[in-house]
């Protein structure tokens, strides 16, 4: 296992992925690609001079060839969400942008794994799945990670419990149509739904404010700020270890679906064990009648935007 690791695209997520990769000292080593040789360059010199603080993980920018044997690539190349846009409207651009990549990806890496971060991540993950050669298993997107990590950090916070005690899960596409668990969600092996919890009691309105914060987090951190990245980062991270560890890890990803319910030929966010084949199972939960209605509508939006998408006109 060489534990090189590549990130295509050196913009905001790809830095905030790449310093803690670093920081965390997740890799062995780290290639940045962007058709910006210059900015990669740059980005490279600068993480790689905090190495007698961090320890030692070579950095440097890298050309499309010096990926052979990278045991993983994470694209968070494409163009950024603008304010007051929602995800599914980046398709068209990203995918675009990505076409050119799966054809790099499959002549210089065809055995790493890929972590798609690039919005619309579901659509993205799909996309990439048909145009590449590699197993589908072996694409998976970041999904609901983040939409997680948010819920669960707020639920922590209501709740007044460290974040980690929580278990909780958003599911679905990550964007509008996202769902959030709230059958399966627990502290302490304590289901939160009907019960108090830490002294706090069941509170069906505060909670649904609350899963509203989750989903529109992103809009209102790209209002603040224009774009979203370190979280992202972290959960990239987290997933690179997972993966580089062979961990087999529970995570909600975004992964191709094979008839869970009733849903093929998309990607979605369910509970996927994950380890060095990328996803490797299913922890299928048991949603129930008003979530699973949910789950499918989500899927159905997703299915609406592939529809249309002439993949041939974006082949390289």
């Amino acid at each position: 296992m060489s534990g090189r690791v590549a990130i295509v695209g050196t913009g905001h997520v790809g830095v905030a992925a790449a310093y803690a990769l670093f920081q965390q000292r997740v890799a062995r080593e780290l290639l940045l690609v962007d058709r910006d040789r210059e900015r990669a360059e740059g980005e490279a010199m600068d993480l790689a001079h905090g190495q007698s603080l961090v320890g030692s993980c070579p950095v440097r920018a890298a050309d499309w060839p010096e990926l052979a044997d990278c045991e993983l690539v994470v694209l968070t190349a494409g163009v950024g969400q603008k304010p007051g846009e929602d995800r599914l409207s980046l398709l068209q651009r990203n995918a675009e942008v990505l076409a050119g990549i799966a054809a790099e990806l499959d002549r210089h890496a065809p055995e790493a794994v890929v972590i798609v971060a690039s919005n619309p991540v579901d659509l993205l993950t799909r996309i990439l799945q048909r145009l590449s050669r590699r197993p589908a298993e072996r694409i998976l997107g970041t999904g609901t990670m983040l939409d997680t990590s948010r819920f669960r950090a707020l639920l922590g916070h209501h709740y007044g419990v460290n974040p980690r005690s929580v278990h909780a899960y958003i599911l679905g596409e990550h964007g509008d149509s996202e769902v959030p668990l709230w059958s399966d969600a627990t502290i302490g092996g304590q289901n939160l739904r009907g019960a108090t919890v830490n002294g706090r009691p069941w509170d069906p309105e505060a909670l649904h404010t609350l899963f509203t914060e989750v989903r529109d987090a992103a809009y209102r951190i790209i209002q603040h700020k224009g774009y979203t990245n370190t979280a992202i980062g972290l959960v990239i991270a987290y997933l690179a270890r997972i993966i580089l560890d062979d961990q087999k890890s529970v995570v909600p990803v975004s992964s191709q679906l094979d008839g869970e319910f009733g849903l093929t030929d998309l990607c979605l966010s369910l509970p996927r064990v994950v380890g060095a084949g990328g996803v490797e199972g299913t922890v299928l939960p048991a949603p129930d009648a008003e979530e699973r209605a949910a789950l499918v509508a989500s899927g159905e939006t997703l299915s609406d935007h592939l529809a249309g998408l002439e993949l041939e006109g974006l082949r390289a």
